[in-house]
C-alpha cells in the first residue's frame, strides 16, 4: 500500500516502514527445552535403574551415586572433546546428552542428601570421606577423560 505524496510525512523518498514482529523467544528455544527435559528423563531412568541394581547399604558408603557421579563426569569429559575438537554436532546434540541426559544421570542432590544421612546415622567420617573422594575422582574422571581422548585423537591423526 502506497501513502499519497501530499499525506507523507517523512517525504516522497523515505520508504514506508512496516512495524517487525518480534519472534518469540519460546519459538527458538522449544526445541532446545524439549531435548533437555527428553535427556533428563533418559539420564535419571539410568540413575535410577543403577541405584535399584546396586544399592547402598544403610549407613554404608554409597558406591552407586559414587560411581554414577564419575562415570557421568567422564563421559561429559570424552564429550566435550568430541563435540568441540572432532565433530560439528546439530546444535541440539549438546543440550540433549551433555545437558539432559548427563545432567539427569549425575546428581547432586542425592550426592548431598546421601552425606546428610550418613552423618545423621552417626557416621560423620564415611560422609566426609565420601564428601572428599566424589570431588576429587569426579574431577579427576573429567581430567583424565578429557586428556586420554585428546591423546587418541593426536595419535590417530599421525
Amino acid at each position: 500500500m502506497t501513502v499519497p505524496h501530499s499525506e507523507r510525512v517523512d517525504g516522497p523518498d523515505t520508504p514506508v516502514r512496516m512495524p517487525v514482529r518480534k519472534a518469540s523467544p519460546w519459538r527458538g528455544q522449544g526445541p532446545v527445552v524439549a531435548m533437555v527435559a527428553l535427556g533428563g528423563a533418559i539420564g535419571a531412568t539410568a540413575r535410577y535403574g543403577a541405584a535399584r541394581l546396586w544399592p547402598a547399604e544403610t549407613g554404608g558408603f554409597p558406591w552407586t551415586t559414587f560411581w554414577v557421579n564419575v562415570v557421568g563426569c567422564a563421559v561429559i569429559g570424552a564429550f566435550m572433546v568430541v563435540i568441540t575438537d572432532v565433530w560439528a554436532a546439530h546444535r541440539l546434540v549438546r543440550p540433549f546428552f551433555g545437558t539432559g541426559v548427563l545432567g539427569g544421570f549425575t546428581t547432586f542432590s542425592t550426592y548431598a542428601v546421601d552425606i546428610q544421612k550418613l552423618v545423621d546415622a552417626g557416621h560423620p567420617g564415611t560422609g566426609f570421606a565420601y564428601l572428599a573422594a566424589t570431588l576429587f575422582a569426579a574431577l579427576a574422571a573429567v581430567w583424565l577423560a578429557v586428556t586420554a581422548v585428546r591423546r587418541a585423537l593426536a595419535w590417530r591423526q599421525r
